[in-house]
């Protein structure tokens, strides 16, 4: 039985909103380009029933549990393991609806194995793709003190990056990295007490760098945001929930340029081909209310925009 008491989807009533005004009443096929647990996509098909779903995700794992979850509506659902820059390759035609619910899933923060979680002692793997690819522990004992500072200044935005790198090689001269105590040990040594006192976690930011780099999870963003758009119909619209500012920023920059006019501002009339193509739905980035965060802690940083195409894409 898939354990669906632990997997709260993320704004999902909000979500549902955005989505319905391409879903609701019609043959619609609805991408869920990161199904996890399968949480935000049953809810769809309920809510939907002549909805078609096809669900992406990496892990292996996650499309057994969502398989399982999902039985119910076998006949609606189309499963294919890929990133979710994979979209424009698995769908067959426009598409009127796409999620993409970014980071990490609960099903991989709450495996112990996985090593995603610096709240418990555990193997430092942080692989999406379970088996597949480096490790965090690769990252850590063999990468150049300058790619580590990179990657933990620019994925994690972490302001003592050079500072950790240094005490990282030093400590994996002694002894490999292999669990992440040890790495959360380091980092509480190399992380200020003021700094501790006020920014969080001081784990937070390397673990989430970490994830990044082993993952390739902001070169796949890159790639599926333009992909996911040109597959979306006319009135489909595409949602996208980021829980780090990295992601948020790409978002809003992929949004933005198709959301206003390419004609000159000094003509009085609009150019054929040159109106926007995009009608963002969302004032901005949207955030949890207090209740949601009460009811799920995963919502604290999640930032919701949505995007729905009003003109082919040129």
């Amino acid at each position: 039985m898939v354990e669906r008491a632990r997997h709260v989807p993320v704004l999902l009533d909000r979500v549902l909103d955005l989505l319905a005004p391409a879903l609701a009443d019609r043959d619609a096929v609805f991408v869920d380009c990161t199904l996890g647990l399968g949480g935000h996509s049953e809810a769809v098909l309920r809510a939907h029933p002549q909805v078609r779903l096809i669900g992406l995700d990496r892990d292996p794992q996650a499309i057994a549990l969502s398989r399982e979850r999902l039985a119910p509506h076998a006949d609606r659902v189309t499963f294919v393991q890929t990133t979710y820059d994979g979209i424009a390759d698995v769908v067959d035609g426009p598409v009127d609806g796409i999620l993409m619910d970014l980071g990490v899933s609960s099903l991989q923060l709450d495996a112990e194995e996985r090593g995603f979680a610096y709240s418990r002692d555990s193997p430092l793997d942080m692989r999406m793709s379970a088996g597949t690819g480096m490790t965090a522990a690769d990252v850590l004992n063999e990468y150049p003190v300058d790619d580590l500072t990179r990657i933990l200044r620019d994925y994690g935005e972490e302001r003592f990056a050079r500072k950790i790198a240094g005490a990282v090689v030093r400590e994996r001269a002694r002894e490999p990295f292999t669990t992440s105590g040890r790495l959360v040990e380091l980092l509480y040594a190399a992380v200020p007490a003021a700094t501790r006192r006020t920014g969080g976690h001081p784990a937070k930011r390397t673990f989430q760098a970490l994830r990044i780099e082993v993952n390739g999870e902001l070169e796949s963003l890159r790639l599926a945001l333009p992909a996911a758009l040109s597959v979306l119909a006319v009135g489909g619209r595409l949602v996208v929930e980021s829980y780090q500012s990295l992601e948020d920023r790409m978002v809003k920059r992929a949004f933005a340029p198709l959301a206003v006019s390419r004609t000159p501002q000094d003509l009085p009339v609009e150019l054929p081909g040159h109106g926007p193509e995009l009608k963002l739905v969302t004032r901005g980035a949207e955030v949890a209310n207090e209740q949601e965060i009460e009811d799920n802690p995963r919502a604290a940083s999640v930032r919701l925009r949505a995007a729905e195409r009003i003109r082919e894409a040129t």
